[in-house]
C-alpha cells in the first residue's frame, strides 16, 4: 500500500487504512476527527498507519473551526501577554478566535492536547517555546493542520517553520554597551540552558567580551529559569561574593527585576553601585526605577508574523519550505547603567 499521490486515490487510501487496521472507514474518520469515541489501542494503531503512509486530507476537505490555536509551555507573565496580544490582532482582521493551552512547563505539550486540537481543527497551530514530537507532528500533518513555532525551544528542524529573534545579537549589544561604559567585570543571568534562545543570548555576552579582549569568567554566569525569583536568589549569589561584578546581563526582564530586588536588600544603589542590562522590553521595564535599560525583542511583532505565517500555509494548496525568520532586537538605554565607580 502507498500513500495517496491524488485526490482521486485519497478516498481509496483512507479506505486501506481501514483494512490494514481492521477497522472500518469511519473509524478510521473518528481518529482523524479526534473523536474519544474509539479505543486507545485501536487509535494508536490506526495514527501508526496513517503516520507511516503518509496520509495526508485534502485542505480543501479538512472543514476548519473559526480557531487560532496558541501554546504556551508556560502561561503566567507580562511576556505571555505581549505574545497573546499580536496573535490576538492577527486573528481578529481574519475573523477568528484564540485557543490558548499550557503544556505547565513540558517543551512538547501532552498527548491529550494534540487529539482536542484534532477535534477542534483550527485554521493553525502557533507553539511560543515549545515543539512537538513525531507523532504529533504526523497527527497535525494528516489532518492538514499548519503549526509555526515561535522562539523555538531547541533547534525545531528544517522542516519546521518558526519565527525567532537575534538572540545572539541583543546579548552582544547588551554586553557591549556595558563594556563601553567601562566594566571589566561583567555577570550573567541566563535562562535554561535547553532554551536555544537563553543559550543564544549567553554566547552573544562571551562574543562581546571576548571581542574587548576581557576574559570570561565561568564563575560569573549563573543559570535562571527566566522567572523573577531566579532572578532575586542567583542576584543575591552575585553581589555577595568579594569579588562582585559591576554589571549583571540579566537575560530577561524579569531576572532583571529579581536583581533589583537582590541589590537592594544589600543596599546597593542602581546604577551607581551596580549596573543591569535586561532583555525583552516588557512595559514594566519602563516603570522600575530606575527605568531599566533592556534589548528590546519585538514580541507582539513576533507573534503577528507567527499567525500571518500559520494562516498563509493554511491557505496555501502546495507545500513550500519550511520558514524560518528573525526579527531584529535593539538595544533600549535608559537609567539603570552608567560607568562603574571609582575604586
Amino acid at each position: 500500500m502507498k500513500p495517496a499521490k491524488s485526490a482521486e486515490t485519497q478516498t481509496a487510501t483512507l479506505a486501506e487504512i481501514a483494512r490494514a487496521a481492521g477497522v472500518s472507514a469511519p473509524t478510521v474518520s473518528k481518529v482523524l476527527n479526534g473523536r474519544a469515541d474509539v479505543a486507545a489501542a485501536t487509535r494508536t494503531r490506526v495514527e501508526e498507519l496513517l503516520r507511516t503512509h503518509g496520509y495526508r486530507r485534502r485542505r480543501a476537505e479538512a472543514s476548519r473551526s473559526p480557531l487560532i490555536d496558541l501554546v504556551f509551555h508556560e502561561l503566567e507573565s507580562a511576556w505571555a501577554m505581549e505574545v497573546i496580544r499580536g496573535v490576538e490582532n492577527v486573528a481578529r482582521d481574519a475573523g477568528l478566535s484564540v485557543v490558548l493551552s499550557e503544556s505547565a512547563g513540558r517543551l512538547t505539550p501532552g498527548r491529550t492536547w494534540a487529539d482536542q486540537v484534532a477535534a477542534r481543527r483550527p485554521h493553525g497551530v502557533v507553539l511560543v517555546l515549545s515543539g512537538l514530537d513525531e507523532s504529533q507532528r504526523a497527527l497535525l500533518t494528516s489532518r492538514s493542520i499548519p503549526f509555526v513555532v515561535m522562539d523555538p525551544a531547541g533547534d525545531p528542524g528544517p522542516d519546521v517553520p518558526s519565527i525567532g529573534a537575534t538572540n545572539w545579537q541583543g546579548g552582544l549589544a547588551a554586553t557591549r554597551h556595558l563594556v563601553d561604559l567601562g566594566h571589566t567585570r561583567i555577570g550573567a543571568i541566563s535562562g535554561p540552558s535547553r532554551m536555544m534562545c537563553s543559550r543564544a543570548r549567553v554566547d552573544g555576552y562571551r562574543a562581546a567580551l571576548d571581542t574587548a579582549g576581557l576574559p570570561a569568567d565561568p564563575s560569573l554566569v549563573l543559570t535562571g529559569d527566566f522567572h523573577h525569583d531566579a532572578g532575586y536568589r542567583l542576584g543575591l549569589e552575585l553581589l555577595r561574593r568579594p569579588d562582585r561584578p559591576t554589571a549583571v546581563f540579566a537575560g530577561n526582564d524579569l531576572q532583571a527585576l529579581g536583581l533589583y530586588e537582590a541589590a537592594r536588600e544589600l543596599g546597593m544603589r542602581i546604577p551607581e553601585d551596580l549596573s543591569v542590562v535586561g532583555f525583552d522590553d516588557l512595559p514594566v521595564s519602563r516603570w522600575v526605577g530606575p527605568p531599566l535599560t533592556t534589548v528590546r525583542q519585538p514580541l507582539t511583532e513576533m507573534a503577528e508574523a507567527a499567525a500571518r505565517l500559520v494562516l498563509e500555509l493554511g491557505r496555501e494548496r502546495e507545500e513550500r519550505s519550511a520558514t524560518r525568520v528573525e526579527l531584529a532586537t535593539r538595544l533600549v538605554v535608559r537609567s539603570s547603567t552608567a560607568a562603574p565607580a571609582a575604586g
